[in-house]
């Protein structure tokens, strides 16, 4: 690996994703060799190519993904923390952002928090208020729960505000996921009479994963950066969707 190598691997970790152009740019080289460059950082896991672009590995380790694009994701917490009112109950569902949400709430003795993740519970375990933990089939990878008795316990809970994560969103597909399952949760969730936002960097704009996320039940917000193309800023508006941009 050269020091052209390391300094891409750096910018896609810090920012997500990164175009090709960019990346031209940036490190003085053609687009012909930083898609070479790119082939064979693909190759050894570092990171992947879409669209044109380089983004950040996926891993279910909500640890490591919470350090990509961190600056980003701790001002996009802070802004979500702030919707959360005095005596709500609110849903957090799962991710690196929800986990850091989860950390600006830890203080807030007025509020009971919901979620499906475990790992959002751990950071919770010391203080806070009341903390509910679903229960259901446990994903080791995500530390996260699922499947049909996560479903049943959605069912009989209700809270004021929903904040979810996803995977990746495009104007033909809509919000869409990696994983099955968490779909199933998340689409439980949707159907409750609750404030449903979106939480995420503006890095998964753009991408596509195989498994449609809350198809017939819009978010009512969604929360994410400004550096968000305007292009899917209107697209998202077009949709009736508050788009809140940090």
């Amino acid at each position: 690996m050269n020091a052209r190598h390391e300094h891409i691997i750096q910018l896609v970790s810090a920012r997500g994703s990164v175009s090709v152009n960019e990346l031209a740019q940036t490190t003085g080289v053609s687009e012909v060799t930083v898609r070479q460059d790119l082939n064979a950082l693909e190759k050894g896991g570092f990171l992947r190519r879409v669209h044109g672009s380089a983004v950040a590995p996926e891993s279910d380790d909500v640890g490591a993904r919470m350090q990509t694009r961190f600056a980003v994701k701790k001002r996009l917490a802070e802004f979500a923390a702030g919707l959360v009112n005095p005596g709500e109950t609110v849903f957090i569902e799962g991710g690196s952002t929800n986990a850091l949400l989860a950390r600006e709430l830890s203080d807030r003795q007025d509020i009971t928090i919901v979620t499906v993740s475990h790992y959002i519970a751990g950071l919770l375990r010391e203080k806070g208020g009341d903390v509910i933990i679903l229960g259901g089939l446990f994903q080791k990878s995500s530390e996260s729960v699922v499947g049909p008795l996560t479903r049943l316990c959605i069912q009989h809970l209700n809270f004021h505000k929903a904040f979810i994560g996803i995977d990746g969103w495009d104007a033909t597909t809509g919000f869409t996921s990696r994983n099955m399952l968490r779909c199933d949760v998340v689409n439980a969730i949707m159907e409750k009479p609750a404030h449903t936002i979106a939480l995420t960097d503006a890095s998964k704009f753009g991408q596509i994963h195989p498994y449609a996320l809350a198809p017939q039940q819009p978010f009512r917000q969604v929360i994410t950066d400004s550096s968000l193309d305007i292009a899917c800023q209107q697209q998202l508006r077009a949709q009736g969707l508050t788009l809140s941009l940090v």
